[in-house]
């Protein structure tokens, strides 16, 4: 596979949509990253012990792989932090159907103890902050 063959494959799969998907490109791309390691090992021992001059092209193609792929895995794991962090805005839509369903399910005296409990809860919260 050439470079040029490895930068359109990226281009063409693009980034995971799901965290599980990202974790499995990640492992997919740790093992490629491992294989790229262990040819580049083999073939300077087998240099080694034949005695032969290095070649530098193949040594060049095979280091260009291997950060061609460690910038993948980055890549991956920066839209993996993405996608598992929560924005205010889903943290917020959450919290309204929290509400929403809990008003449903509760009396209102039962409502109005539990709105009472967040009150002191968050009093006290403040207070440990302020």
């Amino acid at each position: 596979m050439t470079l040029h063959d490895m930068t359109q494959e990226r281009e063409a799969t693009g980034l995971p949509a799901t965290p599980a998907a990202c974790r499995a490109q990640m492992a997919r791309l740790q093992d490629e990253i491992t294989s790229i390691k262990t040819q580049i090992a083999t073939a300077d021992i087998r240099r080694q012990t034949e005695k032969k001059p290095l070649d530098p092209i193949g040594f060049h193609r095979a280091r260009t792989a291997l950060r061609m792929k460690q910038q993948a895995l980055l890549e991956v794991r920066a839209h993996l932090s993405n996608l598992t962090q929560r924005s205010p805005a889903s943290r917020q839509s959450l919290q309204a159907a929290l509400i929403e369903v809990c008003r449903a399910a509760c009396s209102e005296e039962q409502w109005d103890a539990l709105v009472h409990q967040a009150k002191q809860l968050q009093a006290e919260q403040e207070g440990a902050h302020g």
